[in-house]
């Protein structure tokens, strides 16, 4: 089964500005032909160690690069410079999510038709960003073995707004008594259908899986963009 369409009702009659913005950037995105994917979690989920991983693997294949947002610091930024991709820092100040807007900032002096994937990275928040649409095609909600199984039903509307969810940091789950069969429940009754990817960035478990599913959705992409409007 396959999930359905994200939930937008959070962002009906608001953000209206946000959303003008998002539509523009997935306009440019489609026709540059370049994947754009978000990565949502709280912080101290292994997202940047995942999104460096991700780049790290593709960059061999594909042309990659990043967009990283943090409210004070570029240190991810330059974590990420480590994979060789085209990185670029958001400091977004006080404001606790990225907006629309900010990624057009930072898009500034790109061309996207030299980019096969976009990743953009979230503050870690696990409430505000639900709200905003980022012109992205995918969005990534992680969830790490440390978190607590019942994170998908304490922050509903952050699973309900992404499309795929990556339980992170798989080489501790023993260690921690993780319980993978309950988090994967607790997920599926919030979001139906919802694929699950468990990875560990430190181990490469799970990339393999993850990887050819990106793969494969940029081929399907790439196809839908190629259909003339």
């Amino acid at each position: 089964m396959s999930a359905g369409p994200r939930l937008v009702e959070v962002r009906k009659n608001v953000l209206k500005q946000n959303d003008v913005a998002a539509r523009a950037l997935r306009e440019r995105f489609r026709d540059a032909g370049v994947l754009a994917v978000s990565l949502v979690s709280s912080p101290g989920s292994g997202k940047t160690a995942f999104l460096e991983k991700t780049l790290t693997l593709l960059y061999t294949r594909y042309r990659v690069a990043a967009l990283v947002g943090d409210l004070a610091t570029d240190n991810d930024a330059a974590r990420l410079a480590r994979s060789r991709a085209l990185v670029k820092q958001i400091i977004t100040g006080t404001v606790c999510h990225l907006e629309a807007a900010m990624v057009q900032n930072a898009l500034e002096g790109w061309n996207l038709n030299d980019l096969d994937f976009l990743f953009i990275e979230n503050v870690g928040n696990l409430v505000c960003p639900s709200s905003y649409d980022l012109g992205e095609d995918l969005r990534f909600v992680l969830l790490s073995v440390t978190e607590g199984e019942d994170k998908p039903l304490k922050y509903p509307t952050i699973f309900n707004s992404a499309d795929v969810a990556v339980i992170t940091k798989s080489d501790i789950a023993a260690a921690v008594e993780f319980d993978e069969a309950a988090v994967k429940r607790n997920i599926q009754a919030v979001r139906p259908g919802m694929e699950v990817f468990k990875v560990s960035a430190k181990t490469g478990e799970g990339m393999a899986e993850y990887l050819e599913f990106l793969q494969t959705r940029r081929q399907h992409f790439r196809a839908a963009a190629a259909v003339p409007k």
